[in-house]
């Protein structure tokens, strides 16, 4: 478990330096693979588990672009090409906010309250039921009230899901936070177990001070190297707006959810990127549909960036393929990691 920590961190903190928004899940399993292949041979993998987080790296990413694609056709479609935006707004808005409140109430029943008490998929999504149509009763007064005498334009939109957006960032970022932090905390525990009780367990108590460790290491991460993945994801894959944001936050807890449901062990980092590249190539094919239908006028194509004008792709394919280089290579990494560091630590004295 040592090798695997170490390995893990490394790998992780390595490819967060050079801007790669790589899985802390995959590179933990990664670490365990290459160290039980080392110390027992290939047989000590399950391979059949391996072949389905494989497949995981392809369909997550995909899963987490489509619906973030599908949502923010229905926001261009309901709303933006709208004659009267704000009208439209007053009905969608709250419409949206009430399914990424029961979206992440679900989410947050299956990931966190599952914890404490044994929750199926049928009660988590009444949960998020009841929880979303809360949300659209109390929103629709609310936006209402906001949107009254807010211009016919898509900057008034962007106020309009502003305040929404963050908190659907915050609760994406606890839910992330949740897991990642279970990722290292894991073979952290495992180790103070071993050296506590002697040997290993099936089941392993976690101490308070461990959990606390692995908080604080991920809040000084996110001090540290932070800002960088920050405007990686944010800004330099592709441009975000509070309305592209939203979709990027909604598609990544429902495709976490429909993951569980299917038992697919996924990333919320590769979802969340994955997301921002949906919506990314959405906007490609969506402004090139446009053109070619002649639907952009003189007077809209002036205002178009100079960067449209030319033509410039929206998604940066340089960071695309870094990106996806860093996902392919993460568990092959890791694992070859692991086992030369468990090969040093073995060869040291007891």
């Amino acid at each position: 478990m040592m090798a695997a920590l170490m390995s893990s961190a490394l790998w992780v903190n390595l490819a967060t330096w050079v801007g790669a928004p790589v899985s802390t899940t995959h590179s933990v399993v990664g670490g365990v693979m290459g160290a039980g292949i080392v110390a027992a041979g290939m047989t000590a993998v399950n391979w059949p588990s391996m072949g389905a987080i494989a497949a995981s790296w392809i369909i997550s990413p995909l899963m987490g672009g489509i619906i973030a694609a599908a949502f923010l056709a229905v926001i261009k479609s309901r709303i933006i090409y709208r004659a009267d935006k704000i009208a439209a707004a007053r009905v969608w808005v709250p419409v949206l906010l009430g399914i990424m409140a029961g979206t992440f109430g679900t989410y947050l029943a299956l990931k966190g309250l599952n914890k404490v008490i044994k929750i199926d998929l049928g009660l988590a999504l009444l949960i998020g039921l009841g929880i979303g149509i809360a949300c659209w009763m109390i929103c629709v007064p609310l936006i209402r009230r906001q949107a009254r005498g807010m211009e016919n334009r898509n900057k008034s939109l962007k106020v309009l899901f502003g305040l929404p957006l963050v908190f659907s960032a915050a609760l994406l970022s606890f839910a992330h936070g949740a897991n990642d932090v279970a990722n290292a905390v894991g073979p952290l525990a495992a180790i103070v177990h071993a050296v506590e009780d002697g040997g290993a367990s099936d089941s392993v108590r976690i101490p308070t001070w461990v959990m606390m460790i692995g908080a604080f290491g991920i809040s000084f991460g996110l001090f540290l190297f932070g800002p960088k993945l920050i405007r990686m994801v944010g800004s330099q894959i592709t441009k975000l707006n509070p309305m592209r944001a939203y979709c990027v936050s909604l598609s990544a807890a429902i495709t976490v959810i429909v993951a569980s449901w299917l038992g697919l062990p996924v990333s919320s980092t590769h979802i969340a990127v994955g997301a921002v590249f949906g919506v990314g190539f959405f906007r490609e094919w969506d402004h090139d549909r446009r053109t070619r239908r002649g639907s952009l006028v003189a007077a809209e194509a002036k205002r178009i960036a100079p960067e449209e004008r030319r033509r410039r792709k929206l998604v940066r394919r340089s960071h695309f393929l870094t990106i996806i280089a860093a996902w392919i290579i993460t568990v092959p990494a890791t694992a070859l990691l692991s086992g030369v560091i468990f090969l040093v630590l073995s060869q040291l004295p007891a």
